[in-house]
Protein backbone atom coordinates (compact mmCIF):
# COMPACT_ATOMS: atom_id res chain seq x y z
CA UNK A 1 0.00 0.00 0.00
CA UNK A 2 1.22 3.42 -1.28
CA UNK A 3 1.55 6.31 1.09
CA UNK A 4 -0.41 8.10 -1.50
CA UNK A 5 -3.33 5.80 -1.21
CA UNK A 6 -3.18 5.81 3.00
CA UNK A 7 -3.72 9.57 2.94
CA UNK A 8 -6.57 9.03 0.25
CA UNK A 9 -8.20 6.54 2.79
CA UNK A 10 -7.31 8.91 6.05
CA UNK A 11 -8.81 11.43 5.00
CA UNK A 12 -12.16 9.33 3.93
CA UNK A 13 -12.06 7.83 6.84
CA UNK A 14 -12.22 11.08 9.22
CA UNK A 15 -14.35 12.61 7.69
CA UNK A 16 -17.49 10.52 7.79
CA UNK A 17 -17.22 11.10 11.72
CA UNK A 18 -17.82 7.14 12.66
CA UNK A 19 -13.70 7.10 13.76
CA UNK A 20 -14.46 8.92 16.89
CA UNK A 21 -13.29 7.60 20.09
CA UNK A 22 -15.88 6.04 22.18
CA UNK A 23 -14.32 7.41 25.23
CA UNK A 24 -15.13 11.02 25.47
CA UNK A 25 -12.37 14.18 25.87
CA UNK A 26 -12.75 14.81 29.52
CA UNK A 27 -13.87 18.40 28.78
CA UNK A 28 -17.75 17.31 29.17
CA UNK A 29 -16.63 17.14 32.73
CA UNK A 30 -16.67 21.00 33.15
CA UNK A 31 -19.45 23.37 32.94
CA UNK A 32 -18.54 27.43 33.04
CA UNK A 33 -19.46 29.38 36.03
CA UNK A 34 -21.95 31.62 34.29
CA UNK A 35 -21.72 35.30 35.68
CA UNK A 36 -25.17 37.05 35.86
CA UNK A 37 -23.57 40.42 36.10
CA UNK A 38 -20.86 40.10 33.62
CA UNK A 39 -19.40 43.72 33.29
CA UNK A 40 -18.41 43.54 30.29
CA UNK A 41 -19.33 44.51 26.21
CA UNK A 42 -19.93 41.35 23.86
CA UNK A 43 -18.90 44.25 21.23
CA UNK A 44 -15.76 45.09 22.88
CA UNK A 45 -14.54 41.25 24.10
CA UNK A 46 -11.67 40.30 22.19
CA UNK A 47 -10.64 36.67 20.69
CA UNK A 48 -6.99 37.78 19.99
CA UNK A 49 -4.63 35.33 21.14
CA UNK A 50 -1.18 34.25 20.75
CA UNK A 51 1.61 31.51 20.27
CA UNK A 52 5.26 31.57 19.78
CA UNK A 53 5.57 35.11 20.55
CA UNK A 54 2.79 36.12 17.27
CA UNK A 55 -0.58 37.32 17.47
CA UNK A 56 -3.27 35.36 15.50
CA UNK A 57 -7.03 36.68 15.35
CA UNK A 58 -8.76 33.45 17.32
CA UNK A 59 -6.98 30.92 19.36
CA UNK A 60 -7.43 27.68 16.83
CA UNK A 61 -4.42 26.10 15.08
CA UNK A 62 -5.53 24.14 11.98
CA UNK A 63 -3.92 20.67 12.73
CA UNK A 64 -2.27 18.70 10.12
CA UNK A 65 -3.59 16.14 8.23
CA UNK A 66 -3.75 16.51 4.44
CA UNK A 67 -0.65 16.15 1.83
CA UNK A 68 1.38 14.02 -0.90
CA UNK A 69 -1.73 13.08 -3.38
CA UNK A 70 -3.15 15.09 -5.63
CA UNK A 71 -6.54 16.40 -3.99
CA UNK A 72 -4.76 17.17 -0.90
CA UNK A 73 -3.07 20.19 -2.78
CA UNK A 74 -6.37 21.52 -3.02
CA UNK A 75 -7.96 21.14 0.18
CA UNK A 76 -4.64 22.51 0.99
CA UNK A 77 -5.00 25.63 -0.61
CA UNK A 78 -8.15 26.49 0.37
CA UNK A 79 -7.29 25.98 4.12
CA UNK A 80 -4.26 28.08 3.36
CA UNK A 81 -6.03 30.75 1.66
CA UNK A 82 -8.47 30.73 4.27
CA UNK A 83 -5.58 31.16 7.40
CA UNK A 84 -3.87 33.81 5.33
CA UNK A 85 -7.54 35.56 5.39
CA UNK A 86 -8.29 35.75 9.14
CA UNK A 87 -4.78 35.06 10.32
CA UNK A 88 -4.46 31.53 11.80
CA UNK A 89 -1.92 29.07 11.99
CA UNK A 90 -1.94 26.18 9.72
CA UNK A 91 0.34 22.75 9.94
CA UNK A 92 0.31 20.78 7.03
CA UNK A 93 0.33 17.17 7.05
CA UNK A 94 3.46 14.33 7.44
CA UNK A 95 5.79 15.65 4.93
CA UNK A 96 7.44 12.18 4.81
CA UNK A 97 6.36 11.52 1.53
CA UNK A 98 8.13 14.51 0.10
CA UNK A 99 11.68 12.82 1.05
CA UNK A 100 10.79 9.28 -0.73
CA UNK A 101 9.18 11.21 -4.03
CA UNK A 102 9.54 14.82 -4.53
CA UNK A 103 6.77 14.88 -6.67
CA UNK A 104 4.46 15.34 -4.01
CA UNK A 105 5.93 18.67 -3.01
CA UNK A 106 3.88 20.43 -5.20
CA UNK A 107 0.56 19.33 -2.36
CA UNK A 108 2.81 21.17 0.33
CA UNK A 109 4.68 24.22 -1.45
CA UNK A 110 1.34 25.33 -2.60
CA UNK A 111 -0.03 26.76 1.03
CA UNK A 112 2.60 29.24 0.94
CA UNK A 113 2.00 30.74 -2.59
CA UNK A 114 -1.45 31.05 -1.12
CA UNK A 115 -0.77 32.32 2.06
CA UNK A 116 2.48 34.20 1.75
CA UNK A 117 2.07 35.44 5.03
CA UNK A 118 0.38 33.10 7.50
CA UNK A 119 2.34 31.20 10.05
CA UNK A 120 2.95 27.36 8.55
CA UNK A 121 4.29 24.69 10.16
CA UNK A 122 6.43 21.54 8.57
CA UNK A 123 5.64 18.07 9.46
CA UNK A 124 7.65 15.28 10.19
CA UNK A 125 6.94 12.24 11.79
CA UNK A 126 9.23 10.96 14.84
CA UNK A 127 10.31 7.61 13.77
CA UNK A 128 11.95 9.97 10.62
CA UNK A 129 14.19 11.26 13.35
CA UNK A 130 15.59 7.67 14.42
CA UNK A 131 19.25 8.50 13.87
CA UNK A 132 18.98 11.90 13.01
CA UNK A 133 17.31 13.64 9.53
CA UNK A 134 19.93 14.46 6.77
CA UNK A 135 20.62 18.37 6.87
CA UNK A 136 18.94 18.51 3.31
CA UNK A 137 15.98 17.02 4.07
CA UNK A 138 15.77 19.13 7.49
CA UNK A 139 15.96 22.11 4.53
CA UNK A 140 13.47 20.34 2.46
CA UNK A 141 10.93 20.30 4.89
CA UNK A 142 11.55 23.57 5.71
CA UNK A 143 12.23 25.56 2.56
CA UNK A 144 9.76 24.13 0.27
CA UNK A 145 7.02 25.88 2.71
CA UNK A 146 8.95 28.40 4.14
CA UNK A 147 7.63 26.98 7.62
CA UNK A 148 7.57 29.13 10.70
CA UNK A 149 8.12 26.27 13.06
CA UNK A 150 8.26 22.06 12.43
CA UNK A 151 5.72 19.62 13.76
CA UNK A 152 7.14 16.61 14.93
CA UNK A 153 3.74 14.23 15.21
CA UNK A 154 3.66 11.11 17.65
CA UNK A 155 2.29 8.21 16.65
CA UNK A 156 3.15 4.35 17.77
CA UNK A 157 -0.51 3.42 18.41
CA UNK A 158 -1.32 4.47 14.68
CA UNK A 159 2.10 2.94 13.70
CA UNK A 160 1.32 -0.29 15.27
CA UNK A 161 -2.00 -0.62 13.75
CA UNK A 162 -1.03 0.09 10.07
CA UNK A 163 -0.11 -3.08 8.06
CA UNK A 164 3.06 -1.28 6.46
CA UNK A 165 3.67 0.82 9.60
CA UNK A 166 6.81 1.60 11.56
CA UNK A 167 8.00 -0.84 14.56
CA UNK A 168 10.61 0.92 15.29
CA UNK A 169 10.59 3.98 18.24
CA UNK A 170 13.97 3.28 19.91
CA UNK A 171 16.23 6.35 19.42
CA UNK A 172 12.90 9.34 18.56
CA UNK A 173 13.92 11.31 21.83
CA UNK A 174 17.43 11.86 20.83
CA UNK A 175 16.12 12.33 17.04
CA UNK A 176 13.92 15.40 17.93
CA UNK A 177 16.86 16.35 20.20
CA UNK A 178 19.05 16.60 17.12
CA UNK A 179 16.48 18.20 15.17
CA UNK A 180 15.87 21.05 18.06
CA UNK A 181 19.58 21.75 17.58
CA UNK A 182 19.87 22.19 14.00
CA UNK A 183 16.68 24.58 12.75
CA UNK A 184 16.44 27.81 13.41
CA UNK A 185 12.65 27.62 13.53
CA UNK A 186 10.55 26.64 17.15
CA UNK A 187 9.92 22.79 17.45
CA UNK A 188 5.83 21.89 18.17
CA UNK A 189 5.52 18.10 19.42
CA UNK A 190 1.81 16.67 19.08
CA UNK A 191 0.47 13.24 19.60
CA UNK A 192 -1.89 12.17 16.78
CA UNK A 193 -5.05 11.28 19.27
CA UNK A 194 -3.82 9.29 22.15
CA UNK A 195 -2.48 11.82 24.01
CA UNK A 196 0.85 13.36 25.88
CA UNK A 197 1.15 12.39 29.32
CA UNK A 198 2.73 14.82 31.96
CA UNK A 199 5.98 12.54 32.17
CA UNK A 200 6.66 12.74 28.69
CA UNK A 201 6.10 16.75 28.18
CA UNK A 202 8.67 16.81 30.86
CA UNK A 203 11.11 15.03 28.89
CA UNK A 204 10.20 16.76 25.74
CA UNK A 205 10.91 20.18 27.39
CA UNK A 206 14.03 18.90 28.96
CA UNK A 207 15.38 19.15 24.70
CA UNK A 208 14.43 22.09 23.91
CA UNK A 209 10.80 21.66 22.77
CA UNK A 210 8.83 24.96 22.29
CA UNK A 211 5.39 23.68 22.17
CA UNK A 212 3.43 20.56 23.51
CA UNK A 213 0.05 20.18 21.48
CA UNK A 214 -1.36 16.85 23.76
CA UNK A 215 -3.66 15.82 21.26
CA UNK A 216 -5.60 13.81 23.73
CA UNK A 217 -8.19 11.08 23.30
CA UNK A 218 -11.62 11.53 22.56
CA UNK A 219 -11.90 13.20 18.84
CA UNK A 220 -10.48 10.73 16.01
CA UNK A 221 -9.43 7.45 16.64
CA UNK A 222 -6.55 6.96 14.65
CA UNK A 223 -6.08 3.31 15.68
CA UNK A 224 -9.54 3.06 14.46
CA UNK A 225 -8.89 4.41 11.39
CA UNK A 226 -6.02 2.04 10.54
CA UNK A 227 -8.05 -1.21 11.77
CA UNK A 228 -10.70 -0.22 9.81
CA UNK A 229 -9.01 0.38 6.21
CA UNK A 230 -9.84 -2.58 3.06
CA UNK A 231 -6.23 -3.08 3.06
CA UNK A 232 -6.11 -4.38 6.60
CA UNK A 233 -6.20 -7.47 6.92
CA UNK A 234 -5.97 -8.23 10.46
CA UNK A 235 -7.18 -5.06 11.86
CA UNK A 236 -6.76 -4.63 16.16
CA UNK A 237 -10.55 -3.40 17.57
CA UNK A 238 -9.46 -3.93 21.05
CA UNK A 239 -7.13 -1.12 20.61
CA UNK A 240 -9.73 1.12 19.12
CA UNK A 241 -9.70 3.11 22.28
CA UNK A 242 -6.24 3.24 23.65
CA UNK A 243 -5.28 6.67 25.18
CA UNK A 244 -5.43 9.28 27.57
CA UNK A 245 -8.56 11.79 27.31
CA UNK A 246 -7.73 15.23 26.18
CA UNK A 247 -8.29 17.02 29.95
CA UNK A 248 -6.64 14.65 31.48
CA UNK A 249 -3.46 15.31 29.71
CA UNK A 250 -4.06 19.33 29.72
CA UNK A 251 -4.08 18.79 33.82
CA UNK A 252 -0.54 16.81 33.54
CA UNK A 253 0.98 19.06 31.06
CA UNK A 254 -0.40 22.40 32.63
CA UNK A 255 1.66 21.31 36.02
CA UNK A 256 4.69 21.70 34.19
CA UNK A 257 4.57 25.60 34.33
CA UNK A 258 5.87 25.93 37.26
CA UNK A 259 9.57 24.52 36.23
CA UNK A 260 9.03 25.58 31.76
CA UNK A 261 8.12 28.23 29.57
CA UNK A 262 6.75 26.98 27.11
CA UNK A 263 2.92 27.04 25.24
CA UNK A 264 0.45 24.37 25.53
CA UNK A 265 -1.66 23.19 22.59
CA UNK A 266 -5.22 21.22 23.22
CA UNK A 267 -6.23 19.12 20.83
CA UNK A 268 -7.86 15.96 20.17
CA UNK A 269 -11.75 15.99 20.34
CA UNK A 270 -11.89 19.78 20.14
CA UNK A 271 -15.51 20.53 18.21
CA UNK A 272 -16.30 23.63 19.44
CA UNK A 273 -15.89 26.87 20.92
CA UNK A 274 -16.95 25.53 23.89
CA UNK A 275 -14.43 22.74 23.78
CA UNK A 276 -11.42 25.44 22.81
CA UNK A 277 -12.36 28.10 26.08
CA UNK A 278 -12.81 25.03 28.05
CA UNK A 279 -9.31 24.02 27.28
CA UNK A 280 -8.17 27.71 27.75
CA UNK A 281 -9.39 27.19 31.07
CA UNK A 282 -7.37 24.49 32.08
CA UNK A 283 -3.88 26.12 31.01
CA UNK A 284 -3.71 25.70 27.04
CA UNK A 285 -2.74 28.83 25.14
CA UNK A 286 -4.38 27.41 22.27
CA UNK A 287 -6.62 24.98 20.54
CA UNK A 288 -6.06 22.71 17.38
CA UNK A 289 -8.78 20.96 15.53
CA UNK A 290 -8.34 19.05 12.26
CA UNK A 291 -11.35 16.85 11.62
CA UNK A 292 -14.13 19.48 12.03
CA UNK A 293 -12.01 21.63 9.09
CA UNK A 294 -11.53 18.75 7.02
CA UNK A 295 -14.89 18.06 6.83
CA UNK A 296 -16.33 21.57 6.54
CA UNK A 297 -13.77 21.79 3.03
CA UNK A 298 -14.58 18.86 1.30
CA UNK A 299 -17.99 19.36 1.98
CA UNK A 300 -18.70 22.85 0.93
CA UNK A 301 -15.04 24.58 0.33
CA UNK A 302 -13.83 27.77 1.11
CA UNK A 303 -17.92 28.48 2.16
CA UNK A 304 -18.23 25.75 4.69
CA UNK A 305 -14.89 26.78 6.19
CA UNK A 306 -15.68 30.49 6.67
CA UNK A 307 -19.21 29.09 7.96
CA UNK A 308 -17.78 27.15 10.93
CA UNK A 309 -15.44 29.60 11.89
CA UNK A 310 -17.77 32.97 11.97
CA UNK A 311 -20.13 30.30 14.33
CA UNK A 312 -17.05 29.39 16.46
CA UNK A 313 -15.88 33.24 16.75
CA UNK A 314 -19.38 34.13 17.66
CA UNK A 315 -19.76 31.66 20.35
CA UNK A 316 -16.45 32.27 21.67
CA UNK A 317 -17.60 36.05 22.43
CA UNK A 318 -20.81 34.99 23.88
CA UNK A 319 -18.85 32.57 26.31
CA UNK A 320 -16.50 35.15 26.99
CA UNK A 321 -18.96 37.77 28.07
CA UNK A 322 -21.49 35.60 30.09
CA UNK A 323 -18.26 34.53 32.29
CA UNK A 324 -17.07 38.36 32.22
CA UNK A 325 -13.86 38.04 30.05
CA UNK A 326 -12.95 40.69 27.67
CA UNK A 327 -9.45 39.00 26.65
CA UNK A 328 -8.58 35.17 26.52
CA UNK A 329 -5.95 35.60 28.97
CA UNK A 330 -8.51 36.41 31.79
CA UNK A 331 -9.87 32.80 31.52
CA UNK A 332 -8.53 31.16 34.13
CA UNK A 333 -9.92 27.60 36.60
CA UNK A 334 -12.05 29.81 38.28
CA UNK A 335 -14.72 29.92 35.45
CA UNK A 336 -15.21 26.74 34.99
CA UNK A 337 -16.30 23.67 37.51
CA UNK A 338 -16.57 20.17 38.10
CA UNK A 339 -20.44 19.12 36.79
CA UNK A 340 -22.36 17.32 40.38
CA UNK A 341 -23.32 14.04 39.61
CA UNK A 342 -26.92 13.40 39.81
CA UNK A 343 -28.15 10.71 41.99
Amino acid sequence: MSIKQRKIDHVELTTTGQMNYRQTTGLEQYRFVHNAMPEVNTDEVSTQASLLGRSFAFPLFISSMTGGYTDAGAVNAIIAEFCEKYNLPFGVGSQRIMLDNPKAESSFSIVRKRAPSAFIAANIGGAQLIGGLPSQQVRLLVDSIEANAVIVHLNPLQELMQPEGDRRFKGIKEGIAMLVQSIEVPVIVKETGAGISGEIAEQLLEIGVKVIDVAGAGGTSWAKVENRRKSNQKPSPQFDDWGIPTAECLRQVTDLKHDYSFDIIASGGIRSSHDIAKSLCLGARFAASAQPVIKAVVSDGMQGLESLFHSWCHQLRVILTLLGCEQLEELSPHHIEIKRRSR
